[in-house]
């Protein structure tokens, strides 16, 4: 997209990722998120609670629709993918989200539906980016995947990936893939947050106090994460460091393979990607 010194973002969709993603830009101070500022962007979602929160906590414009917005030049598509359509419905014939190399470039983040779907629904020769992020956004430790539509140019993927870099970790992708990037780390938070339930489930039956053992497995999950990305050490290399010949941990992992440990996490990642194909489809 052609490099504007404030371009104005409508945020269409204010729920926690709409949140995630306008908190950090404002509130940032690196990278593309370092020259803006509250007045660039406007959001638009139904909830009069929501608007009233958005516009305190952060300084933002907040309207009802997406049809209210003045200037459009980065539009992120942040509702859910069930009403996705009949909300791009409702803009597609506004002047102000018109198609064209002088229209806005939109960025949608609803999982499942393909760019091709997007595209159509929008005005003709619309520019889209199609991202998969999660929400660690929210402390700008996110994980993003991006990929271009047929029409967005390798300026708009670009501009997309220093966007979402400014909360986190982004990186380009092909859409073939985003349906397992969001299986992995768009779900992913869910399932460290089961894990850091189960061990601290596995705390209290030998003993532990609740409070304890659910702060022990936070920051063991916290520790070992920064010791992989402080050390490079693969999770491998990691997993076989911490393990003694004949000692315990060697004999909690066999149990826990035992009892189906990994074929239960690949199997949450395979259904979770038959669930976001199903999801086009809607």
């Amino acid at each position: 997209m052609a490099q504007l010194a404030h371009p104005h973002f409508v945020v269409v969709g204010g729920g926690k990722m709409g949140e995630a993603i306008v908190g950090g830009l404002v509130k940032g101070s690196e990278g593309l998120a370092a020259s803006l500022t509250a007045d660039d962007f406007t959001v638009a979602d139904p909830g009069e609670g929501r608007r009233a929160y958005l516009s305190e906590e952060f300084g933002v414009t907040c309207v009802e629709d997406a049809s209210e917005a003045a200037r459009a030049d980065v539009v992120v598509l942040a509702v859910k993918p069930q009403v996705m359509m009949s909300v791009l419905e409702g803009i597609a014939q506004l002047p102000v989200y018109a198609g064209g190399e002088a229209g806005p470039l939109f960025i949608s983040i609803a999982a499942g539906l393909p760019t091709s779907s997007l595209e159509a629904a929008l005005a003709p020769n619309s520019r889209l980016v199609r991202v998969m992020p999660n929400t660690p956004l929210l402390v700008s430790k996110g994980t993003t995947a991006v990929t271009g539509g047929a029409r967005a140019t390798d300026e708009d993927v670009r501009f997309a990936i220093e966007l979402f870099a400014c909360l986190g970790m982004a990186y380009r992708v092909n859409e073939e893939e985003l349906d397992a990037v969001g299986a992995v780390s768009g779900s992913g938070p869910a399932y460290v947050a089961a894990l850091i339930e189960a061990l601290r489930d596995g705390g209290v039956s030998e003993g532990l106090d609740a409070e304890l053992a659910e702060e022990l497995a936070l920051q063991t999950v916290l520790g070992t994460a920064e010791l992989m990305v402080q050390t490079g050490r693969s999770a491998e290399e990691t997993r076989v460091a911490v393990c003694s010949p004949g000692g315990t941990t060697l004999a909690a992992l066999a149990a826990m393979e035992d009892a189906g440990f990994s074929a239960s996490i690949k199997a949450g990642v395979s259904a979770a990607v038959v669930r976001s194909k199903e999801l086009a489809q809607c």
